[in-house]
């Protein structure tokens, strides 16, 4: 006879929800960055929800200060997406642009030299810099600022069904997660 086989389903993964930074820590470790390329980039990641492969591979075609939008080229699945850009995120590269003057990287290796883009592990290495020089210690990587854009946005009551367009969910579910972090989107 043939052996019986059995499936046996694999439990479900634990979902654990990430470590949020507040305001007032983003605000102390974007002040705290060493220099104003690393101040830019941050600020980017935050500002408009970046992913750091999203971030990092900016070009300064992408901005458009006029629709106040930029634009991200095969982000995450391959896809292309629009994110806000703020007057005080627009004001950040501009000062940022009149002293390095970046082409066509946004944030090339070198000031000067800008033949290839940071690396994420360079954009990593920024963020904890920064982090360490704000006493900040909470758990969590660059990625915690886009955590800290969704979860600040939810509750300043944005409107939910912009929140994954901005962040480039395809699924609401996904967006979902950070009422959950937002208890004052919760009380509402």
């Amino acid at each position: 006879r043939p052996r019986a086989q059995f499936a046996i389903p694999a439990p479900p993964p634990s979902r654990k929800l990430p470590h949020v930074l507040s305001r007032q820590e983003v605000e102390r470790l974007l002040a705290l960055t060493e220099d104003h390329r690393d101040r830019a980039l941050l600020t980017t990641t935050y500002a408009a929800g970046l992913r750091v492969s999203e971030v990092v591979g900016l070009q300064v075609a992408h901005l458009d200060s006029e629709r106040m939008l930029i634009r991200i080229e095969q982000g995450k699945g391959r896809t292309d997406r629009y994110a806000l850009l703020s007057d005080r995120l627009l004001a950040e590269l501009r000062d940022y642009w009149r002293v390095f003057r970046p082409a066509p990287w946004l944030f090339p290796t070198t000031p000067g030299r800008h033949e290839d883009h940071v690396s994420r592990r360079t954009a990593s290495r920024i963020f904890h810099r920064a982090k360490a020089r704000a006493g900040i210690t909470k758990r969590g990587g660059i990625h915690s600022l886009r955590h800290a854009f969704a979860t600040h946005a939810v509750e300043r009551g944005e409107n939910l069904h912009a929140v994954p367009c901005l962040l480039g969910h395809r699924h609401i579910e996904t967006t979902t997660r950070y009422l959950h972090l937002a208890p004052h989107a919760l009380a509402r």
